[in-house]
């Protein structure tokens, strides 16, 4: 071969390459967003099957909510330590070892026979889950280095973690129509399988972290300070605000996490380095992630009650009712992660993003007992998803960018506790403030009467509306307010490294 040939050769492939590489990147995003997606859909999908499983199982209303409740309680606690896992066994690890995980223990759940097998099996996807949402989010920030790239990916993982809620509603419907409620749990099985071997072909397994130690008494006081604070938010919904099992939790909770934050200044391997909160984006990117989570339990929750309960809709259809908010808040994604915080900054975006979204649940406090979902639904679901989609990408982008490699684990754990703690918080207040209004609407009036419970239940509805608007308008102002102007910029010698 001569010279010239052995030339144009080496170009070629140096031109190959890249592009390989470049390949190579979004293979493992779809990977990424597929375990995400998996794990985001097991906080709703079960919802829908509630009550078939309870009809199967046998178990009382009051055992009900354990079902949901075991799951947030296993996420919430483990999800730093999980994210300390990743960073110093390998995200890789990590990452295969969640998602066999996840899968063998949905497949228990789906085979349950009785009320205690079920729950534990959830108690499981949880712990699991923990496990393999911070490394998924933290093999995202290692694997997009260019700022454009960056934007695009984090647009489509912030997209599916602020609509897979309702995606979860809509297969969960599907499935129990379909075929059982147990379905809902062995699909986890069959989605697991796609994202192993993609896991185990695409990724490489680097340890950013390996020379660190765990910090066991850090896992230890932040695990029992999660679990006290979402079981307290949690006991609010069956018990009174003044009951000891939710006070309690909530001041033991409260107590532990600060014991945790003085212990992390004084570890020689912390947990949760405080240098990663102490960046004034990055902590209004959390609060973001923290409030959104709150508030969109406002439209998920009690939606789904007024399309099922009042407008009559069966499971499938009411989760095809949510897919408008879905598609407008997946435009949202692109448009802020990739156009607008690149040139104006988070500080116009992301408050604005909630103040639309507050809009969206003000307009739909206008539903009535005979309101139609085209006029008095849909309009206000697109608005509210649209917001949503200008917050969460976003949010979620810079609450991990500019951190170094060795703690992408733990920031990533992070980011996903906000959300989690976020919902179990927002579930807790708006489920208490919904009954109390239904409540006090009864007074003076005749409860036997059809108009009026369905009166109370409408007021029930829309008091969780406006507080949702109140929470969204909330975080507006202090995202505003503790955002950086201009646009944000890495640390050259933080900017994470490419692992593939």
């Amino acid at each position: 071969m001569s010279q010239k040939t052995l030339s144009e050769s080496g170009q070629e492939g140096a031109v190959e390459a890249p592009a390989a590489a470049s390949a190579k990147r979004w293979w493992i995003l779809a990977v990424v967003a597929l375990a995400q997606l998996m794990v985001v859909l097991d906080a709703t999908i079960v919802n829908i099957a509630l009550p078939s499983a309870q009809a199967d199982l046998g178990f009382s209303d009051g055992n009900r909510q354990w079902i949901v409740t075991a799951y947030a309680l296993a996420f919430a606690s483990l999800l730093l330590l999980g994210g300390r896992i990743a960073d110093l066994f390998g995200r890789k690890t990590a990452f295969l070892v969640g998602v066999v995980g996840f899968a063998a223990v949905s497949a228990l759940g789906g085979a349950a026979t009785n009320f205690e097998m079920l729950v534990t099996a959830r108690a499981l996807q949880g712990a699991f889950g923990a496990l393999l949402a911070p490394a998924a989010l933290s093999l995202l920030n290692t694997t997009f280095t260019d700022a454009r790239e960056r934007a695009r990916a984090f647009s489509v993982y912030g997209a599916i973690a602020g609509a897979g809620g309702a995606v979860g509603l809509l297969l969960g419907g599907v499935l129990t129509d379909a075929l059982d409620w147990r379905w809902t749990l062995y699909v986890n099985v069959v989605i697991a399988v796609v994202a192993f071997v993609g896991g185990w072909v695409l990724l490489h397994n680097h340890r950013d972290a390996a020379n660190s130690k765990l910090d066991v008494p850090g896992t230890l006081l932040v695990a029992a300070g999660l679990f006290s604070l979402v079981y307290g938010f949690s006991n609010a919904e069956t018990h009174d605000w003044s009951s000891p099992e939710t006070w309690g939790f909530l001041v033991a909770g409260g107590a532990l996490l600060a014991a945790f934050t003085w212990w992390q200044t004084r570890a020689a391997h912390p947990l949760l380095p405080l240098r990663i909160l102490l960046d004034r984006n990055r902590a209004a990117s959390f609060l973001a992630v923290l409030i959104s989570g709150g508030g969109m339990f406002g439209v998920f929750l009690f939606l789904t009650y007024y399309l099922q309960l009042n407008l009559g809709f069966s499971p499938t259809r009411t989760g095809a009712a949510f897919l408008p908010m879905v598609a407008a808040l997946m435009v949202a994604a692109q448009v802020s992660t990739t156009m607008l915080v690149p040139r104006i900054g988070p500080r116009l975006v992301i408050p604005l993003g909630f103040a639309v979204a507050a809009v969206g649940m003000v307009w739909l406090t206008g539903i009535d007992v005979g309101s139609s979902y085209l006029s008095a639904v849909l309009p206000q679901l697109i608005v509210t998803g649209f917001g949503l989609g200008l917050v969460m990408p976003p949010a979620m982008q810079l609450a991990t960018g500019g951190v170094a490699a060795e703690d992408a684990g733990v920031a990533s754990a992070t980011v996903n506790a906000m959300q989690q703690v976020g919902g179990s918080i927002g579930t807790a207040l708006l489920n208490t403030l919904a009954a109390s209004a239904a409540t006090d609407y009864l007074v003076g009036k005749d409860p036997t009467n059809k108009l009026v419970q369905a009166g109370a239940t409408i007021e029930s509805y829309t008091t969780a509306f406006w507080w949702s608007a109140g929470l969204f308008a909330v975080g507006a102002l202090i995202t505003f307010l503790l955002f950086r102007r201009g646009v944000p910029e890495q640390a050259e010698n933080a900017a994470p490294v490419v692992h593939m």
